[in-house]
């Protein structure tokens, strides 16, 4: 059964789309989809059996009756659905992506955009071949705008998902060394996150870019039509005030005279910032409401924080890192002013055969620092660090981040602001607690 008009007709008499048969919404669809670990295949009758109103798989051997609703490919299924749904909406689209910043910048967009629309936003890392379709399959009625984040690890994605969320407007934050086990190369990372705006010139849609830095201004210019508007520190005459050890937070005297105050940490965040003022301003949002609705913004789930412990104050960063973020994350920490310094690095995942030669790179840049306290975990780290006698000196190396837990938790440090920067899968954040 490949006849999406007749599966949208289910989808909108549904509660709407469940992918996880142990949290069914009754009177939901049901996607089979399968991943490394899972089929959900197998999990279709219990799907029903606990309330959904069709499972829509894609192995023959399970089709039971017909709630079971069988097609080709179960993921597939849903992206057509999903694109099939945004053409019912006539709304403002924004997409971006990057290898820095997607999150933050995509938060603080939408906070601009609130101000004058009721808008839809990617939540937590839904930002995949997956999570783009689910976002996409949100959007109602009561929808004006909708700010949707676009993740990539292999070329074509992000057209892929271009086309599945069809922007009307978007940008690329930057372009750095992620992924490039994946992409292969920096130019393959390039090329990739130049897909949305392939795709935007394609359409006729906005494109916004970045004009301080030469990458994504090169993207720009390069697409010859593409209707690119700019945006950055220069052009807006923006600066950066000076912190104290005691609010460490980004402030930003703006090129038209307003402070902006806001509780993100990291100079390089200035560009996130403007980015979505350039975004607020495309779209006619009052000026001053913007400014106050990113001075409004918290950031959490381990980005961009500062954690004030009982001990020690954490610069938590923690929730990816590739070797662009992980420099600008200790240059603006040494930019800091505070007494005591210590860093606790973890390893840059997927990064290829350019791993070793990138974290010996992070090694050298920390060693010209002055850390008080040096903390290194991960496999990769540890290898860099082999023979090299400042760090089998100076820094404590442990495997994971449980083992940096037990010592930390017998070996308190006091008054030590840190660094915490690492990628995901390092599991950075169990030591918070015990740091702090």
């Amino acid at each position: 059964m490949e006849n999406i008009s007749y599966l949208y007709g289910l989808f909108l008499s549904s509660a709407g789309i469940s992918t996880d048969s142990r949290s069914i919404v009754p009177g939901s669809l049901f996607f089979a989809l399968k991943g490394e670990n899972f089929d959900g295949n197998k999990f279709a009758s219990k799907a029903l059996e606990s309330g959904a109103a069709y499972a829509i798989v894609d192995d023959p051997d399970v089709q039971q009756g017909k709630n079971h609703i069988l097609v080709k490919d179960v993921l597939y299924t849903l992206q057509q659905l999903a694109m099939y749904h945004r053409k019912q909406f006539n709304i403002p689209v924004f997409a971006l992506t990057g290898s820095n910043g997607k999150t933050t910048t995509k938060e603080l967009i939408t906070k601009v955009l609130s101000v004058k629309y009721n808008v839809l936003s990617t939540t937590g890392n839904l930002n995949n071949h997956i999570g783009v379709p689910l976002t996409i399959l949100k959007i109602d009625n009561t929808i004006q705008a909708a700010v949707i984040e676009m993740g990539a690890s292999a070329p074509g994605e992000i057209m892929t998902l271009a086309k599945i969320a069809q922007p009307t407007a978007g940008l690329v934050t930057n372009v750095g060394k992620a992924h490039l086990l994946g992409f292969g190369s920096f130019e393959g990372v390039r090329k990739t996150k130049g897909e949305l705006y392939d795709y935007i010139a394609q359409t006729g849609g906005t494109a916004l870019y970045n004009t301080d830095n030469p990458i994504t201004k090169e993207m720009a210019a390069s697409r010859g039509n593409l209707a690119a508007i700019p945006y950055g520190v220069s052009i807006s005459g923006s600066r950066i005030l000076e912190t104290t050890p005691q609010e460490p937070y980004l402030r930003v005297m703006m090129g038209t005279g307003e402070t902006l105050n806001t509780k993100i940490i990291g100079s390089y965040n200035i560009d996130n910032i403007l980015a979505a003022l350039a975004v607020g301003e495309l779209y006619k949002c009052d000026r001053l409401l913007s400014i106050k609705a990113i001075e409004s913004y918290i950031p959490s789930n381990n980005r961009s924080q500062l954690v004030k412990g009982e001990n020690n104050n954490l610069v938590v960063d923690a929730y990816n890192a590739n070797p662009t973020s992980m420099k600008a994350a200790l240059e603006n920490f040494g930019s800091m002013k505070t007494p005591v310094k210590g860093v606790v690095l973890g390893d840059m995942l997927e990064l290829g055969k350019d791993s070793a030669k990138e974290h010996l790179e992070i090694l050298r840049m920390l060693e010209n620092m002055n850390m008080e306290h040096i903390f290194l975990v991960g496999k990769e780290f540890a290898q860099a660090a082999q023979g090299y006698s400042y760090y089998q000196k100076r820094a404590l190396i442990t495997e994971n981040s449980l083992q940096l837990k037990d010592y930390l938790d017998n070996h308190k440090t006091k008054g030590v602001t840190y660094l915490i920067k690492g990628s995901r899968g390092i599991r950075l954040e169990r030591i918070i607690e015990s740091l702090s």
